[in-house]
């Protein structure tokens, strides 16, 4: 991540240095509340006042991945797109929970906003019911 970008990490299970292998990590704001979900984080810590100044706000899970993420391009496919809520695509051989987050590699951007039934082992259980 470059200069242009403010970075905070919220951690629910208290491993905080696990991220020091990213050279950000270091500049980044950690929280670190035990056994919390984003958007507890995000209600406390994502005060409309705070994120005022910001074009975009990225909140993601652990299991995105950083290691080849550009955000600066990813930035160019949102505006070109038009997108005002989005994800990058997960590799489908990673584990998905959700098959709507799966990468497709044949286009830059795809609309998939349905879970078809089987898609979810449980659809009333966690990580389908939240």
């Amino acid at each position: 991540f470059s200069e242009n970008f403010t970075i905070m990490l919220f951690h629910y299970d208290g491993r905080t240095t696990e991220w020091d292998e990213f050279e950000w990590s270091k500049r980044a704001i950690h929280v670190s509340v035990s056994k919390q979900t984003k958007w507890w984080y995000a209600k406390r810590f994502l005060h409309p006042d705070v994120v005022a100044r910001y074009d975009y706000i990225f909140i993601w899970d652990e299991d995105l991945g950083v290691q080849h993420f550009n955000a600066e391009e990813y930035i160019k496919l949102v505006r070109k797109h038009g997108l005002e809520i989005s994800q990058p695509g997960l590799e489908p051989d990673r584990g998905l929970t959700w098959q709507m987050t799966k990468r497709r590699g044949d286009r830059e951007v795809h609309k998939v906003t349905e879970e078809r039934p089987g898609w979810c082992s449980d659809p009333h259980l966690p990580p389908c019911a939240a």
